[in-house]
């Protein structure tokens, strides 16, 4: 179901006013990915965009065309990892949410 637009700027003004739901959204973006659910972890990443920084600034910061990077996080995107892996880059250097990745055994 798409989001209303209401929607999309209540949780756009959340996450400026609001670091800890900015690293929650961005978490739970990296975290499905990183288990697998590719499907919802570009959703997820998304609206992580969406809420922060936008397509648009992405696209002027990463040299590629934003409708682009929007079909690369819609429902049938798959980006490549090297895309992948520039934007978490980017959002990390321009959100101020930067991952820190442990390894723990499994118990």
């Amino acid at each position: 179901m798409p989001l209303t637009r209401d929607f999309r700027e209540t949780v756009r003004a959340r996450a400026m006013r609001d670091p800890a739901f900015r690293e929650a959204m961005f978490q739970e973006a990296l975290r499905a990915l990183l288990s697998g659910d590719a499907d919802a972890g570009r959703a997820a990443l998304r609206e992580y965009i969406n809420a922060t920084i936008g397509f648009d600034r992405l696209g002027v910061v990463l040299g590629r065309p934003p409708k682009s990077l929007m079909r690369m996080f819609g429902p049938s995107g798959n980006p490549t990892a090297e895309n992948l892996l520039g934007v978490i880059g980017v959002l990390q250097e321009r959100t101020g949410v930067h991952i820190d990745v442990r390894v723990v055994a499994a118990e």
